[in-house]
């Protein structure tokens, strides 16, 4: 549901979302661990200086902070991969009125590749991932990726339905074209033969005609 909310929006008619790539959950605690620890010690305030007027600037301050939270989760939830059974779409939150959207096609797809790296890397699981585009030649990458060797599989598991489902596609036209293109010559003979059968009797009818 919520998926559906804030990427649905960027999907084409019939495209489904089959994963959402988000950095790992290491980055979206390292974004709100300040604004946290701020708002725990502005509400801590309150507790020991209860106050009237204490407590109208904890509430505004509370509520300034409550926006930066805001923010950096919407920075860090926002800024995704979302894989579907049409491509990949990259997208940045960059502010409140500032996003960008990257979209590659299966079929505009020249190869994914990740990297694992450090300690940390290695311990909880995240690296680096791209992708690489035939048209352009460009990549498109996204670091602290979890579990990247599974993103991979899903993404090459996803071209390859995509294929096959276009191929046959593709397929099913060019037999529709035959079938058409058989169908017209076939019509076409039947009436170059009516058009002999007719012929003769045309001929017949003149000469009668010419010697009454």
């Amino acid at each position: 549901m919520l998926q559906s909310f804030f990427f649905g929006k960027h999907l084409d008619d019939e495209e489904e979302i089959v994963l959402v790539v988000h950095k790992h959950w290491l980055v979206g605690l390292q974004n709100l661990f300040w604004p946290s620890v701020v708002f725990l010690g502005i509400w801590s305030v309150l507790a020991i200086a209860p106050n009237r007027y204490i407590a109208y600037g904890v509430s505004l301050a509370a509520v300034f902070v409550l926006i930066w939270w805001i923010r950096n989760f919407m920075d860090y939830y926002l800024d995704a991969w979302v894989i579907t059974n049409k491509g990949i779409i990259d997208l940045e939150w960059h502010g409140w009125f500032h996003r960008s959207s990257a979209r590659v096609l299966y079929s505009d797809l020249q190869g994914v590749s990740y990297e694992v790296n450090g300690i940390l890397g290695t311990l909880f699981g995240y690296g680096h991932m791209d992708i690489e585009k035939i048209s352009t030649g460009t990549t498109m990458g996204m670091d602290y990726i979890k579990k990247p060797r599974k993103v991979e599989s899903i993404i090459l598991e996803g071209m390859e339905k995509y294929m096959h489902t276009k191929n046959l596609k593709d397929s099913t036209v060019v037999q529709t074209l035959l079938a058409e293109f058989v169908a017209g010559s076939l019509q076409k003979k039947n009436a170059e033969e009516q058009v002999k059968k007719i012929a003769p009797n045309r001929r017949i009818n003149r000469e009668l005609k010419n010697k009454f």
